[in-house]
């Protein structure tokens, strides 16, 4: 039986978290791309991934490289990376790509190919705020990409070991699809793949609609733990910060309509949801925290960069914005894109 080879990319808490599982499938042969101070330490310990439900889950990758060259061609890369190194490692990618290649982003935020799948007069707009001089593409094409939305809370404890504190969520879609489109043989195929791993993995006919309802979410929660230091039960307990989350819910609510992606839920009922997750610290708290840049562009540059596309007023959208972003320059953990 041919291996299906799956190159993780980026062995952080949630790479690590899905190298681990998927390398149990007897089908599928795992490799790392990962930074050159972290190889050894992986080679010799492997990926392990800890879980309240379970003893520690150990995988030895067939290989672990800071090359791409090194590694090959792949069927799939599972790009696991912070999007805050997304452009400067991109041309890095291409030795393990072949026509076939397909790429699945496990990443937060709004990813660059994201209004290639929406209809309307922005359809294929790019981010100037995410890739600048447009350089995603010009490397890898679009026929590559495949999105995806991780619903999963995991942390690090070390080099290629996580923590799964809960959740083990995945969708996977087509960035060009749509919901009269119907589902692509690949992402059948890897939807199969994730669930038989151990995931609970969905096909999704409109992968924007799921990625948008997610980011409305933690655009708010990520940034204020930053500012704060708080755990999101912190946060929503404050009746002055739970209304300026609000607030900025409201904001970004009014920019999905006008894009074509309605959220019909209101706050107040994703707050409900939200508490329900208890004293989480989120990723952007995560970062922080171990002094690793900050995420702000794709969870909160690219939606205002919508709001002006859009023509919808954002002004506290634009106030969380300015808040975080000189925190992180402060800390040296941001720099402006564009």
């Amino acid at each position: 039986m041919k291996k299906i080879k799956i190159c993780i990319v980026g062995c952080g808490a949630i790479g690590s978290w899905l190298g681990v599982h998927l390398g149990q499938c007897p089908q599928v042969e795992v490799s790392c791309l990962v930074r050159s101070s972290s190889v050894n330490e992986i080679r010799t310990n492997g990926l392990r991934v800890d879980a309240p439900t379970h003893a520690t889950l150990t995988l030895h990758p067939t290989q672990v490289s800071e090359s791409a060259q090194e590694l090959g061609i792949q069927d799939w890369i599972i790009l696991s990376v912070k999007a805050t190194s997304l452009t400067e490692l991109i041309p890095q990618l291409t030795p393990m790509l072949s026509a076939d290649t397909a790429i699945w982003t496990a990443m937060n935020g709004v990813p660059w190919w994201f209004m290639h799948g929406l209809e309307g007069p922005l359809k294929g707009k790019h981010f100037t705020t995410i890739d600048p001089e447009n350089l995603v593409p010009h490397h890898i094409p679009l026929h590559h990409w495949v999105g995806g939305v991780v619903h999963a809370s995991c942390s690090l404890l070390g080099k290629g070991h996580a923590m799964n504190h809960f959740g083990k969520g995945l969708l996977v879609g087509e960035p060009t699809g749509g919901p009269d489109q119907g589902l692509s043989p690949r992402v059948q195929a890897f939807t199969e793949l994730l669930t038989q791993a151990g995931f609970d993995a969905s096909a999704s006919t409109h992968i924007q609609k799921d990625i948008w309802y997610k980011l409305w979410g933690n655009m708010t929660m990520n940034p204020i733990s930053a500012l704060t230091g708080a755990t999101i039960d912190k946060i929503l307990e404050d009746p002055l910060l739970r209304a300026f989350v609000s607030g900025v819910m409201i904001e970004a609510k009014e920019i999905g309509a006008r894009i074509g992606l309605p959220i019909l839920q209101t706050p107040e009922d994703r707050h409900a949801l939200t508490a329900k997750l208890g004293a989480v610290k989120t990723s952007m708290l995560q970062d922080l925290e171990s002094f690793r840049p900050l995420e702000l562009d794709v969870l909160l540059s690219a939606v205002l960069e919508l709001a002006g596309w859009t023509h919808a007023p954002s002004p506290l959208t634009s106030a969380l914005l300015g808040l975080t972003r000189v925190k992180a320059q402060t800390l040296g953990l941001y720099t402006t894109k564009a």
